[in-house]
């Protein structure tokens, strides 16, 4: 038995698997035992399942072990129900029968988005390229067929809220093989391109993946030059945002295989640039922003226009220009008009929509170029299609998109059942059985009511996108309910039952298609239809120096005087090109299936299956399938496999005849009426599946007997092969083991040397730079130093004293003396008393006026200052004074002085006060105000020297005042910077550096006061002046 079993072998698994083609499927019109027999494969991880030679895929949402080279390998020439349903089996049929057989094949895949059509294609291709030559041009060319999937999925697939990779585009690939089955060429038709999702994206949904790979695989230098972010929501274009980081997508990585993919298609680089440069425009064109000034759009944003145009080649100035206005030549008149705010806003996302469009028509185009067979001479040009096409859609929003891909499924729809019940025939034809005609639905009406002329869906469109005036979306909705609504597949609000009235809005028209109805909503179709780009911005990229977007925009694009074909139109073209090309070829069909709308593994939703299984048609094709004869297999096949149930045909038929005449014996003596089979010329015909199971569960229980027979011989030279293997390998191990053993022992020994060695290595070096040695010694006599250092940390904040720390430690030593210094700082700062603060605050005033200006500054730093310093029997009276004279005023200081006459200097006992406003000098006898000098119009002078000398500048304004007093204050200091702190300015009190001071006496007449220094301070009059003595 092959490791893979075949068709019939698992036919007696059909409870717990199902049956591997449903036209072995008993209840075959049930759409319940059809829905259960796909379940019961999925749940066995078997996702493959026949129609016939109709192929049904149900994705798994997880990888498989069922494509590996050994696959390949199992599949590659077989008959094709020799082994279970496959893609490779089709493959391998489709690839047989072109090089053999010298036929057309198509394989021809379809179903919706996220049902694994292009993981099918892709394995289409593996095997492919698998199955084909080694030669290095055949290499060159199978790397291209296969790369080139990376780029288009980059260009034409999408993040949707169904599929994380959902193919936005229809593709048609042509391989082209030579006379030994070797790929020399290949060529790619796309159809449909969404590009509306180029502008705007549902939630949850992204835009290309080009862009997203762009912004997150670039390097720095590509981003710069393209003047992009990697940040995702600063482009408008990109409508998620930051949301359009998706787990399960790499967008870098991608982004290197793209480049990768390029290469090997032989971009250059110079082409590779002129690309990303177009995709990062769009980006920028996105962020484009307008305003409106009477009426007239005015681009808010000109950078952005300036980088674009740049990046597409063009003048940035045409670039604005052609955004906010329109250029109409109207019978030879030419006539420009600015354009609104609203049609700016089109007119840019109208532009964005055809560069990215262009450009993907113009990157499959570069593919075929590269693609083209390079040597045809002397070669058989075989070709094999592949169609990956989207499936039917039915969303809750349908629009003009839906609408097209669902006319492109109803033509493959009417293609499919006319090949199938062809194909059918034919075999039957060639058999010589009798051919029973099929009743089915016929499409074609469906068909007609789309695309007929004149009278079809089609025409009413394009009648109203060209018909002269304002044609909106609800005209066209208006024209064809009048055309239509007695059609019985097309469904109208104002003629529907009360019942779809109530759900179908007043812009919707609904279709019943061969799949089911669907409801269209008419907004927007005129404009996609239309498809509309300004003259002015298709000119100004006509002249781009971007190579790519100047081929993409032709100039005689605008010399045509023929209004362009709408996009409906193309796209009917396209399809029935499409219908030709698939006629000519032999079709292989794959039908994929998602299981859920969560992209889970392992989920199987019913109804969700059945409504694919209706709109995929495959109830139809299975009961066209099974109209005749559920089972057929040639002779050759079905003798070889059923031969032991009968003794005439075991071990060998050896009778006249040849295999049809032992197939004949062998249903005669398994006791078959006519009514069960016919006999064609080459295959036995099988009417019902339950003759067959009955078959299959007889073989399954016979060959058990026969086997057993084999099995006791063939058990015994197994177990004498096994003793003999066992015994070799068992001597060999022994030695690998003490071999290994011994390994192991002087790996040890060496490691353990090594490790003394560095230990003795690192001891001795403990002191020295890391050496790879030492660090652990280093880092212990950290830590030791740590602790130490913790236990004998200073606890005073003059104590600077500090442990010594090793020579690796230093700098951090350093750091963690300042830090403790802080501390203990701080500390102390916290416990001072609001008055202790107040003298600090006052020292440190002193220190900033009088440290290394005034001597005698130093005997003042060692006691607090106090704001009393008058004597205890004078208190009293000097009290009263301030109380009965102060009145708001605020006394800051009092102390007791000696003022000196300004003629002949004789000093006399003087009490000085400072309040918030003034200086009062009281006598000392008589406690009598002598003067009130306010503080705005006076200044203090004092010498450098170590006296306590002080002079009182009284301005002339001042009548009652005689000139300068002249003061000794004792603890000059203390006064002076009270002074300061109640004025708020150090500027009050000048120091001078002389010998002499001057003053004023009266009447501009002034005097001179000498200092010296001596043993004895003190003060003396010297003739006509005074002499003040300052300590040395």
């Amino acid at each position: 038995f092959t490791s893979l079993p075949n068709m019939e072998t698992g036919l007696h698994e059909r409870d717990r698997a199902g049956v591997q083609d449903f036209v072995l499927l008993e209840n075959y019109q049930s759409e319940d035992a059809f829905i259960g027999n796909l379940k019961k494969r999925f749940q066995e991880n078997l996702i493959y399942t026949y129609i016939g030679q109709v192929l049904i895929s149900v994705n798994p949402y997880k990888q498989l072990s069922i494509y590996s080279d050994a696959h390949i390998k199992e599949y590659k020439n077989k008959h094709f129900y020799e082994m279970p349903p496959h893609v490779f089996a089709v493959t391998d049929n489709a690839f047989r029968s072109l090089i053999e057989e010298n036929r057309g094949q198509c394989v021809l895949i379809s179903g919706e988005s996220g049902s694994g059509k292009t993981e099918a294609s892709k394995k289409v291709l593996q095997f492919i390229a698998a199955c084909s030559g080694n030669q290095t041009t055949v290499e060159d060319v199978k790397d291209k067929l296969l790369k080139s999937n990376p780029v288009l999925e980059a260009f034409g697939n999408a993040k949707t809220n169904r599929n994380d990779n959902s193919s936005r585009f229809g593709k048609y690939m042509d391989i082209q093989f030579d006379f030994k089955g070797a790929p020399i060429g290949g060529n790619i038709l796309n159809y449909l391109l969404e590009k509306s999702r180029v502008v705007a994206q549902m939630a949850g949904e992204r835009n290309f993946h080009i862009f997203y790979q762009l912004l997150a695989g670039a390097d720095e230098t590509l981003l710069q030059e393209l003047r992009l972010e990697r940040a995702l929501d600063t482009y408008s274009y990109l409508t998620d945002g930051l949301k359009g980081s998706v787990s399960s997508i790499n967008d870098a990585d991608n982004f290197r295989q793209v480049q990768q993919a390029l290469s090997v298609i032989d971009f250059t680089k110079e082409e590779q640039r002129e690309i990303f440069g177009i995709v990062a425009s769009i980006l920028h064109l996105g962020n484009v922003a307008f305003s409106e000034v009477e009426g007239n759009a005015k681009v808010n944003s000109r950078d952005l226009v300036v980088t674009a145009a740049r990046l597409l080649g063009v003048n940035a100035g045409e670039l604005e220009a052609a955004l906010t206005h329109r250029t109409i030549d109207a019978r030879g008149d030419v006539v420009t008009s600015p354009l609104n705010q609203e049609l700016a806003i089109y007119a840019r996302d109208a532009l964005a929509k055809a560069v990215y469009d262009r450009l993907f028509s113009w990157l499959v185009q570069r593919l075929n170029i590269s693609l083209q067979a390079k040597e045809t001479r002397g070669a058989k040009s075989n070709v094999m299609g592949i169609l990956d096409i989207y499936g039917f859609e039915i969303f809750q929003k349908n629009s003009f998109e839906q609408f097209c891909i669902n006319f492109c499924n109803e033509k493959l729809q009417q293609l499919f059942i006319e090949l199938t019940l062809k194909s059918e025939q034919d075999e039957y034809r060639r058999e010589g059985i009798e051919w029973i005609p099929v009743e089915y639905f016929d499409n074609k009406v469906i068909c007609n009511l789309i695309e007929e002329k004149h009278k079809g869906i089609i025409s009413i469109l394009d009648e109203e996108c060209l018909r002269p005036g304002e044609p909106t979306d609800i005209t066209f909705l208006e024209k064809l309910t009048n055309k239509l609504a007695q059609h019985h597949h097309y469904v109208c609000h104002e003629k529907a039952p009360t019942h779809i009235q109530k759900i179908m809005l007043r812009d919707e028209f609904r279709l019943v298609h061969y799949a089911g109805e669907v409801t269209y909503s008419v907004h927007g179709f005129l404009d996609k239809n239309n498809d509309l780009l300004f003259r002015d911005l298709k000119e100004t990229l006509s002249k781009a120096g971007n190579g790519i977007v100047k081929s993409c925009f032709p100039e005689h694009e605008l010399r045509s005087l023929k209004r362009p074909d709408t996009a409906i139109t193309q796209f009917r073209a396209s399809l029935n090109n499409l219908m030709d090309i698939l006629m000519c070829k032999e079709p292989s069909y794959i039908r994929c299936i998602k299981p859920n709308d969560l992209q889970t593994p392992g989920v199987f939703n019913d109804q969700l299956v059945l409504h694919q299984v209706k709109y995929l048609g495959l109830m139809e094709n299975l009961r066209v399938r099974r109209a005749g004869f559920a089972y057929r297999r040639t002779y050759e096949l079905f003798l070889e496999r059923y031969k032991s149930l009968s003794k005439s045909t075991w071990p060998n038929y050896k009778g006249p005849g040849g295999p049809k005449a032992g197939v004949q014996q062998l249903v005669k003596d398994l006791g078959w009426d006519d009514e069960k089979y016919r006999v064609g010329e080459t295959k036995l015909f099988i009417r019902w599946p339950r003759t067959l199971f009955d078959t299959e569960d007889a073989y399954q229980a016979k060959k058990h007997d026969i086997a057993a027979i084999i099995q006791a011989h063939w058990k015994g030279l197994l177990q004498r092969r096994k003793y003999l293997k066992l015994r070799a390998q068992v001597i060999v191990l022994q030695s690998y083991c003490r071999r290994k053993l011994a390994q192991q022992a002087a790996k040890q020994r060496r490691e353990a040397a090594d490790k003394i060695r560095a230990f003795i290595k690192g001891f001795i070096t403990r002191n020295e730079a890391p050496n790879g040695f030492n660090e652990d010694f280093i880092a212990n006599a950290k830590r030791m130093w740590l602790l130490r250092l913790a236990k004998e940390l200073p606890s005073k904040v003059l104590d600077k004293s500090w442990p010594h720390a090793p020579g690796h430690c230093q700098e951090a030593s350093e750091y963690l003396h300042r830090l403790h210094r802080l501390h203990l700082a701080r500390i102390y700062r916290l416990k001072l008393t609001p008055q202790q603060k107040r003298q600090f605050e006052l020292k440190v005033l002193a220190e900033k006026v009088f440290k290394n200006k005034k001597n005698n500054y130093a005997s003042s730093v060692s006691t607090w200052f106090q704001e009393d310093r008058i004597p205890k029997d004078h208190i009293q009276r000097v009290n009263d004074f301030v109380a009965s004279t102060f009145g708001s005023e605020q006394l800051k200081y009092q102390s007791f002085c000696t003022k000196f006459d300004r003629h002949g200097y004789k000093s006399r006992d003087r009490f000085i006060l400072l309040s918030n406003k003034a200086i009062y000098v009281l006598d000392g006898k008589t406690y009598k105000q002598k003067h009130r000098l306010p503080l705005e119009k006076i200044d203090f002078t004092l010498t450098n020297h170590n006296d306590d000398l002080m002079v009182i500048r009284i301005p002339l304004e001042l009548k009652k005042d005689k000139g300068d007093l002249i003061l000794i204050i004792p603890r000059i200091i203390e006064f002076s910077t009270y002074i300061i702190d109640t004025v708020g300015t150090a500027q009050i009190v000048s120091i001078v550096d002389r010998n002499s001071l001057e003053h004023n006496v009266v009447k501009g007449k002034g005097g001179v006061i000498d200092i010296r220094t001596g043993a004895e301070p003190g003060v003396v009059r010297d003739k006509d002046h005074l002499v003040v003595v300052s300590d040395v």
